[in-house]
């Protein structure tokens, strides 16, 4: 074994081949290297906004429907009420002024039974016989009008307070009525409106989301696409290695199986010149062809990435601003209706110490009537008795019979009172429940859980816009950077077609040197077999196998078939494949 004949003027081929193939390891592995960070920042984008998208969308966010309608509703039932209490207070200070002439009333009958009573104790004087039982009649009718009036002007008393309690309560509510009630309402009408306008947010949120997670999960597949069309560098790499072989072995560099005869060795050299001029032909044409599309998919994966950047800053933009101002209108909101709640408790204050009043002088009255009742009946019965033992003394007793008869019929007129006084407290009564009754579901204590858990969701939706700004800045910031990647790719791309831009020349070159002849002759043919078999069983690529099967064929060389070999796994493959 020795080296072929002489160099055919391919060393210079070799050199270009060479240099090529050194850019290309470097330049693929740079790129794939670039689009492969690229291909992570845009998944975890994707992922994160995919999150993002269910969180804002979640039932945590529904949950404040519930809590801006019971907000609304309560802040309009307040509102509704308002003229319903002040009808009420109004029917009970009406009733209480009528309880303070019946007061008056019953009064007087009572101060006339003390006079009935003074009168009745002279008369008794002026008798000679049971005197004595006579004098004790009158005292005890004197000390039960004593007791009722003394009970009755208590009561007069109460129903003074009573009447400054409901007059103060009804000023008070008819004022918050003048000043709050159609803000009550207002401010019902926007929390409604506030209710709409946070699903409208939240859905462009999530819209927002949806559609940047989109295109972020359509670029990295794009990216995935792209760095594997990168596995083109280590297929050329492989080829232009073959070639370089080849040519090393045509120009007498490699070591091979020489022929005896020199002119046959010469023609075999050029006939594998010739060979690898096509191999390399193609594996350019093939090569140009792999980095234009390379080419144009970075061309496209920069304008989807700026599409995305600028989609980013349009939608997000507005989305932030204005979400950021409408939840400021929600809280506001929220401040005023809280402060109308607690002006609104502030006035009832007075409304709940007139009830107080109310159900402790209803109490009294009712007690005091029941009272009166019971010194009606003694003071009647103490009457007829007298009036009884009066008429067995004839006509000395008949002053004391009038008496008598004045007696029970003042008595009666208290009687006939009381039992007027019974239906106004009834009334009162039930105006008072009324009332009680309109204030059960206004209670501020129950608003306040529902102001809670609006002012947590509004946290929630706080939080969750964060995490959509820290993620959309990430999308716009790694976006415009990976533009940079894209460009400065295609640069690296475009350096490595000039490098390849020479070799077409090379290409002529090698085919002007080897077209000597149009068949290989038979014994050179037989002799090259060697050599043209260890150069098939150096390929890797189908086409390569084609290629030289097509060429050998040509040249009246029956070629044998040439068994696949597949690829060799390269350290280039580790850089470009994630």
């Amino acid at each position: 074994m020795s080296s072929l004949l002489p160099d055919v003027g391919v060393s210079g081929v070799v050199a270009s081949v060479e240099h090529v193939n050194s850019q290309i390891e470097g330049t693929f592995a740079e790129v794939g290297g670039r689009l492969g960070r690229g291909h992570e920042i845009f998944q975890e984008l994707n992922d994160g906004l995919t999150r993002l998208s269910g969180e804002l969308s979640g039932t945590n966010i529904e949950g404040t429907a519930a809590a801006f309608q019971n907000i609304a509703r309560k802040l309009t039932e307040l509102a509704e009420v308002l003229p319903s209490e002040s009808a009420s207070l109004d029917g009970i200070g009406r009733k209480a002024s009528e309880t303070s002439a019946l007061l008056r009333a019953l009064l007087k009958h009572i101060q006339m039974i003390s006079i009935i009573s003074r009168s009745a104790r002279i008369e008794a004087a002026s008798l000679d016989s049971n005197r004595g039982s006579f004098l004790d009649f009158t005292q005890e009718a004197f000390q039960l009008a004593k007791a009722a009036q003394d009970s009755v002007e208590s009561c007069t008393r109460d129903q003074v307070q009573l009447a400054d309690a409901i007059k103060t309560a009804l000023d008070k509510h008819r004022e918050f009525q003048t000043r709050y009630r159609e803000q009550l309402i207002s401010v019902s009408s926007e929390l409604i409106a506030s209710h709409g306008r946070i699903q409208q947010q939240q859905s462009n949120g999530v819209r927002l989301t949806e559609t940047t997670g989109a295109s972020a999960g359509r670029i990295a597949q794009a990216v995935g696409i792209s760095i594997v069309s990168l596995q083109a560098g280590d297929s050329i790499r492989q080829r232009l290695e073959h070639v370089c072989h080849g040519l090393h072995v045509a120009s007498g560099y490699a070591t091979g199986i020489v022929p005896d005869d020199a002119e046959d060795a010469a023609l075999i050299s050029r006939f594998i010149a010739g060979l690898e001029a096509e191999q390399l032909d193609d594996a350019v044409r093939q090569f140009d062809t792999d980095i234009r599309q390379i080419a144009h998919t970075l061309s496209s994966l920069g304008s989807d990435v700026a599409g995305i950047v600028s989609q980013g800053k349009s939608l997000y933009g507005n989305q932030n601003n204005t979400t950021s101002s409408f939840l400021s209108e929600i809280k506001q909101s929220l401040n005023h209706a809280s402060e109308l709640i607690r002006s609104c408790e502030n006035a009832r204050i007075s409304v709940d110490r007139a009830l107080s009043v109310v159900e402790d002088t209803l109490g009294k009255f009712r007690r005091a009537a029941s009272e009166l009742s019971h010194t009606v009946t003694d003071i009647i019965l103490i009457g007829m008795n007298a009036g009884l033992r009066a008429g067995h003394l004839g006509a000395k007793g008949s002053s004391f019979v009038v008496i008598a008869n004045e007696l029970k019929t003042t008595a009666d007129h208290i009687s006939g009172g009381a039992g007027m006084l019974r239906p106004v407290l009834d009334e009162i009564e039930v105006s008072a429940n009324d009332l009680r009754s309109l204030r059960v579901d206004a209670e501020s204590s129950q608003l306040a859980g529902l102001e809670n858990s609006v002012l947590a969701a509004i946290q929630d939706i706080e939080m969750g816009n964060e995490r959509v700004n820290g993620t959309m800045t990430r999308l716009i910031k790694e976006g415009a950077e990976f533009e940079d990647v894209i460009a400065s790719a295609q640069d690296t791309l475009k350096s490595l077609a000039d490098a390849l831009a020479v070799l077409p020349d090379h290409i002529s070159s090698l085919r002007a040197d080897s077209k000597t002849f149009d068949t290989m002759p038979a014994a050179a043919g037989e002799k090259a077999k060697p050599l043209l078999e260890d150069l098939a069983n150096r390929y890797t690529m189908a086409t390569e196998r084609e290629i030289h099967r097509r060429f050998l064929n040509d040249a009246g060389i029956k070629a044998d078939a040439i068994p696949d070999k597949p690829a060799t796994e390269t350290a280039a493959d580790d850089v470009l494949f994630f």
